[in-house]
């Protein structure tokens, strides 16, 4: 079942949900990414030079690769948010804040301090109550003042 078999709410912002769209975009350090799990939950992280840098459910911060990104989760494509343009959407500093926050621990919820509250809280700056994809995208669109589009990533390929 692909994600865009599931959700057709596109109230929080959201012009392309993650499956909607297969024009692939390259990734760029700082943009959000997030993949399915089992096709009725995401998880999102923040894409920082060729790694993704994820809240795990254990509570530690990490940088983990596109392969390990997907690995045990239903997704088999990494989604990035971008604008109209797709042009990934990144605010000023995030990939700093990012990587700042690897191998630190963070008192997880997967229902309220979970990694869709991380990945905002990071990719802006801002504390957030965000606690679900919706309410993510929500405030991201808010942040960026601009409709959400979830487009593929075109991954490298690793030699």
């Amino acid at each position: 079942m692909r994600h865009s078999d599931v959700v057709v709410d596109h109230s929080a912002g959201v012009e392309h949900y993650p499956g909607e769209s297969r024009v692939s975009v390259k990734p760029v350090d700082g943009a959000m990414v997030c993949c399915g799990i089992y096709g009725v939950f995401e998880h999102t992280g923040m894409w920082v030079d060729g790694h993704i840098i994820e809240l795990h459910g254990s509570g530690l911060v990490k940088a983990v690769s596109p392969q390990r990104f997907l690995n045990d989760r239903s997704g088999e494509h990494i989604y990035m948010l971008c604008d109209k343009d797709l042009q990934p959407l990144v605010a000023d500093g995030s990939a700093e804040r990012a990587v700042s926050r690897i191998f630190t621990y963070i008192e997880y919820h997967p229902w309220g301090n979970n990694c869709h509250r991380f990945t905002f809280d990071v990719a802006t700056g801002q504390k957030s109550a965000v606690c679900s994809f919706y309410d993510f995208n929500v405030a991201v669109n808010r942040y960026f003042h601009r409709r959400l589009y979830w487009q593929p990533v075109s991954i490298p390929r690793i030699y």
